[in-house]
């Protein structure tokens, strides 16, 4: 089971580091952001399911819901990017 956690801990910092070097495409970038969401999901669920409370069964279910959420909105922002740019380069995008 350590091994476990500390092979989700090492692939979480891995996507934390490759997303906050990921300069280039926009699309890639949330490919690194639901990553790391499913890194959350999987350890959250390893960690309720070792603790046995009843009070934090719910909360991967929550979380899942969220990053499906922020995964649905960042598809139809890459969608819109692309069609009204041609591309989704980030170095394209005037953000500020």
């Amino acid at each position: 089971m350590e091994l476990t956690k500390i092979t989700l801990y090492l692939t979480f910092m891995i996507a934390l580091t490759s997303f906050s070097m990921q300069n280039k495409h926009l699309m890639l970038a949330l490919m690194c952001m639901e990553t790391m969401m499913i890194l959350l999901f999987t350890m959250l669920v390893i960690f309720t399911s070792s603790s046995l409370t009843m009070s934090q069964i719910p909360m991967p279910i929550i979380l899942l819901t969220i990053s499906v959420c922020g995964a649905a909105v960042g598809l139809s922002l890459v969608v819109a990017i692309t069609r009204t740019r041609g591309n989704d380069f980030l170095k394209n995008l005037n953000l500020l």
